[in-house]
């Protein structure tokens, strides 16, 4: 899985090429739900009979394949995500603060593009919710809207989320460096690159986010 090497300097390009890379990955990962859904099989069934005996009606070796590589390309894409995401970061820190939110707002769209045509994907689930947007704070500058439903905030996702503080703690370790924020609006996923900072008002996003009843 290529990336960008260390000691060089990271371009928009080079992030580009990781997000086709996702691409990549996302339509293998659908390949392999097809393949399961051909099968007339999902991905949690059981491949036993209640005797404890293989499926007869099924192709248990396809469908055993089928599964490990789901599993095994879902940890790439994971991986591959955080590199975009440490991309963005070394992008942002060799650039002026103008030139670098231009370029986080670029590759935001391009995220935003390619999530849009991996919908074949598992919808994501939203943990959390924009309850407020102080008008020119660093939120409001990102596009970051009310009632906006979040569904990863850099390293944050429903899967590992357990309160506000988490967010808090990738806010406060990430200041003056765009954070990948997905949301989802009206109905459809939305990328926004975010980037804590001082400002007139009080902490370093200027909004108020609430946690979703799960």
């Amino acid at each position: 899985m290529a990336q960008p090497g260390a000691g060089s300097a990271v371009t928009a390009g080079a992030v580009l090429q990781l997000v086709r890379q996702k691409d990549e990955l996302e339509a293998r990962i659908r390949a392999c739900y097809e393949l399961l859904r051909d099968s007339g099989v999902g991905p949690d069934e059981p491949l036993v009979d209640a005797e404890g005996f293989p499926r007869a009606d099924i192709d248990v070796y396809r469908v055993r394949a089928a599964r490990h590589s789901i599993a095994c390309l879902q940890n790439d894409h994971k991986a591959l995500m955080k590199q975009v995401e440490e991309a963005l970061h070394q992008l942002h820190a060799r650039e002026k603060e103008k030139q670098a939110k231009d370029q986080a707002e670029a590759l935001a769209e391009a995220l935003s593009q390619s999530q849009s045509q991996g919908q074949g994907l598992a919808q994501p689930q939203a943990f959390a919710r924009v309850n407020a947007v102080t008008p020119e704070s660093p939120a409001s500058a990102s596009g970051l809207q009310v009632d906006d439903e979040i569904v990863e905030f850099g390293s944050v996702n429903v899967h590992n989320f357990q309160n506000l503080q988490n967010i808090a703690t990738v806010v406060q370790h990430s200041e003056g460096r765009p954070l990948s924020v997905t949301v989802i609006r009206n109905g459809k996923k939305v990328h926004l690159g975010l980037t804590p900072k001082r400002w007139a008002g009080k902490g370093l996003l200027g909004c108020n986010i609430i946690p979703l009843q799960r």
